[in-house]
Formats: C-alpha cells, structure tokens, sequence
C-alpha cells in the first residue's frame, strides 16, 4: 500500500498553481504547453485546444509492440512516475498523483509492451500505454484479470481523467520504462546470485576441488569487494564437508572453480554500481519541460537515458559472466575427470548421460553473449532529427529479463551435474547443500538411465525460481 505524504501533495499543487498562472501571463510559446511536440515544437496551439493537445499527444505515442509487460514491471513504472510527480517540478495537478497511487493500490495495471521506447524523450510509448488508463482508453489487467481500461474504471468507480495543459507531456516524457526493467531485472540478478554460488560450491564439492583459492587472505589483498563476499559465502556453504577439507591429488584447479570468486565477484560488483546509478535515477526527475515555481520553466534533456543505457549495458555483462564460466564447469564435470564417469552416465556407452544438457547450456551462453552487444553504441534519428541522438535504454533494460532467464536455465543444468556427480561418486558434501540438494532430488531424481531431459531442466529452473533463500523476498 502506498501513500502521499503531505509535504508531496503541496509541492505538487503549488507546483500547478505557479505554471497555470505563469501559462495566463506569458506571451511567449511554451514547449509542450502550447506548442506541438518534437519538431512541431514551434507550432502554437490556441488556448481552447491544449486539453484536447494532450489527449492526442496520449493516443498518438501509444504504438507499443511485442509482448505484454511483466506485471511486476508496470507496478514498478506506475510506482515510479508517482514518485517522479511527487518531487513537484513537472507541473501536474494532484489528482494525476492521486489517480496513479490509487492503480497502483488497486493492483489496476495498464498493458504495456515491450518495444516501442527509443529510450531518448523519455520512454514515450510505454509511457503512453501506462497514460491511457487514466483516460479511460487502451487495456489493463485488473488483479491479474484483462479489460478495457473503461470497464476497469467503471468497476472501481473512477471517472476517467481530462488532461489539462503539460499533464499528457509529463506523463510521457520520463524514463520511468527503463528504470522498472533495470530495477526489476536488478533485484533478481541478486538473487540468481546467492544461487549461482550455492550450485558452483556443489559443482567445488563434485569435482574435489582445492580449498585454497577460497581462502580469505587471498581476498583480502585484492581491494574488490564482490569477490571478497563470493569467496565467503562459498566457505560458508561449504562448511563441514570432508570431501572439501580432504587431502588432495592435484595441485591446481582449471580457472572455472579456480576463479570463482574473481568472475563472480567482479558481477557483484557491478551489481552493486548500477544499483548506486539506479537509485540516483529515483531520486530524479526526468520529464520536460521543467517547472521551477516561482522561476522558470526550463526546457532539457533530463529525459535522455543515457545513463540507464550504459548501466544496462554493464548489467548485462556481468549476467551474461556468471552462465559463461557456469558453463566451463558443466563441461569440466562430465568430462571424466577426477574419477566421474563419462557425461556423469550411471552406465555410459548405453545411456548418454548429459552429454546433450551441456550443449543446451552452451546455445545459452551464445545467445546471451549475442545479447550482450552495447545497446547504448546505438542510436537512430527520430522526430525529423529534432531527436537526433537517442539512447535505446528501453532495449538495453528489456533485454536483461532473456538474460536472467538464460542465466537461470544455466544454473538448473550445472546443479542436475553437481547433483549427478556427487551421487555417482556417493560423496557427502557440507550439511547445508545435502539438505538443498535433498530439496532439489525432490523435483529431478538421479539418473540411472537416460531420461528425456528437456522436463528436468524445466523443474530444475522452476525449482531455483521459488526455494525460499534467508534475505531474499519472496519470487
């Protein structure tokens, strides 16, 4: 449940106040007040036409493609438009803010879709899409059901809203879109994080891995902390397994258990910095023109997302490292090394095994490495190249939801090799990970046989989407 406090409702409102009354006095056209938009910027629009300027400028910019939204995506974007409002430079009466909060509380989410949005003049599509509710047009999921935005409306006994001057404008203009995507994409790339490092310790166990390189001294002299945490959260997964404190034949370990607090944490890290940019972000306003009360208002560029762009960008690299070397150790577990059986095959030459799951996870990590190209080295002009540089951070956010998924897939193939390998070898490993590799026998069994596989690759990804994690939300 979210609430307004006072202090926002009067900045807003004060906000209004001064831009009608600076609207009456002016002689001077306005941008996105009285004028058109883009290159029409120097078009004056009678005064009796600027509701109506608003309402076409909604239906116009609502040409969104692709699929549907994640819910969870549209709850952040009406979450952080209210937010954007609140600061009160956009010049918008309090029942926009109002009406926004109440959707959100009413779990009344607009359909939006994915592509659309160049991720320059704010995410003007999606953001289109998210407006057309409050007006009464387009198509919303109203606790989860889908409707005309008017039926929705009528049930929950709201008028739809008229749109006075510069509110259309406001609610388009933002980056509002990219900033739910990476947020949302964000949080669970933490938590595929934890996970990632509970299956890599499995994998440590399975292989009969040195300790060494998990040693905090290490860690200590290289000043990154991400690779600091990763090597402590994989001692401490690690905790009271024999097979990992056991003497050991080889000297060294190949790179991909070797290094896993190096690769891994270099991630965390960027976890870390783009959450730092993002919430910078919130703490923005992005809409133009700019209304300072009681000064000017200020025509910008706040809406460029840039900044979101190359974030993504770096956000996606580091997905995209975890599933990489993730997938060295998939190939180094079935390679019949370190007394395991060729492709992990209870009965290999007969069975297979998993030889054909490492090429699955292998047509992941290309496609992610496809998608890791910097959406942000791109731009196409647009609006008669009045917008002639655009960020496509709309396409550099929504791609990082494939990657995740990727990444997921990944990890369920590496925890069917760990599983594999230790229950070939009839290894016990540390307390905790036989009791979550217990948890994860209860949805993909041992194989003895060759068994069709695609099924347990699926249980095993649906398994990491929903096991309760201590400090991760719920999914």
């Amino acid at each position: 449940m979210v609430e307004i406090s006072d202090e926002a409702l009067e900045r807003v409102r004060h906000g209004r106040e001064w831009l009608e009354a600076h609207i009456a006095e002016s002689e001077h056209p306005i941008y996105g007040i009285n004028t058109g938009f883009g290159s029409l910027c120097d078009t004056r629009v009678p005064s009796a036409d600027l509701e109506q300027l608003q309402e076409n400028l909604v239906l116009s910019h609502a040409c969104g493609l692709g699929e549907e939204v994640q819910p969870q995506v549209v709850r952040l974007m009406l979450l952080f438009k209210a937010q954007a409002f609140g600061y009160g430079y956009s010049g918008v009466r309090t029942v926009l803010l109002e009406r926004l909060v109440a959707m959100y509380n009413a779990d009344c989410l607009p359909v939006v879709y994915r592509y659309g949005s160049l991720g320059a003049s704010g995410d003007l599509a999606p953001l289109a899409h998210l407006s057309l509710a409050l007006i009464g047009r387009g198509k919303v999921r109203l606790k989860g059901k889908l409707m005309d935005a008017s039926e929705a409306l009528r049930k929950l006994g709201w008028e739809p809203l008229r749109l006075k001057s510069k509110e259309g404008l406001a609610l388009l203009n933002g980056t509002q879109f990219m900033t739910a995507n990476a947020v949302s994409a964000l949080l669970r790339a933490h938590r595929l994080s934890f996970t990632a490092d509970l299956i890599a310790a499995l994998s440590i166990d399975a292989f009969d891995a040195r300790p060494e390189p998990f040693d905090p001294r290490l860690h200590r002299i290289r000043k990154h902390p991400g690779q600091a945490r990763c090597a402590a959260r994989i001692v401490e997964f690690l905790e009271g397994s024999p097979r990992f404190t056991a003497p050991k034949k080889h000297v060294q370990d190949p790179y991909a258990f070797r290094c896993i607090p190096q690769v891994h944490g270099a991630s965390l890290d960027v976890f870390d910095r783009v959450g730092a940019l993002l919430e910078d972000e919130l703490d923005s306003v992005t809409d133009n023109p700019t209304v300072f009360p009681g000064e000017a208002v200020l025509s910008g560029g706040n809406f460029h997302g840039q900044p979101l762009a190359m974030g993504c960008d770096y956000l996606a690299l580091g997905i995209h490292e975890y599933g990489h070397i993730a997938e060295r150790r998939i190939f180094q577990l079935q390679s019949g090394l370190r007394g395991l059986k060729p492709y992990l095959a209870a009965h290999p030459g007969l069975n297979s095994g998993l030889m054909i799951a490492q090429y699955a996870a292998a047509s992941l990590v290309s496609r992610n490495k496809s998608l890791c190209f910097p959406a942000s080295a791109d731009s196409i002009p647009s609006s008669n190249n009045q917008e002639d540089h655009v960020s496509m951070g709309a396409n550099a956010a929504t791609r990082l939801h494939e990657m995740l998924d990727h990444w997921r897939d990944i990890q369920s193939i590496e925890l069917m090799h760990a599983a594999q390998a230790l229950d070939l070898l009839g290894a016990q490993t540390a307390p905790l990970l036989e009791e979550w590799k217990a948890s994860y026998r209860g949805v993909v069994p041992f194989l003895e046989q060759d068994a069709e596989m695609q099924p347990l690759i699926q249980a095993g990804s649906e398994w990491i989407e929903r096991v309760e994690i201590e400090g991760f939300p719920e999914p």
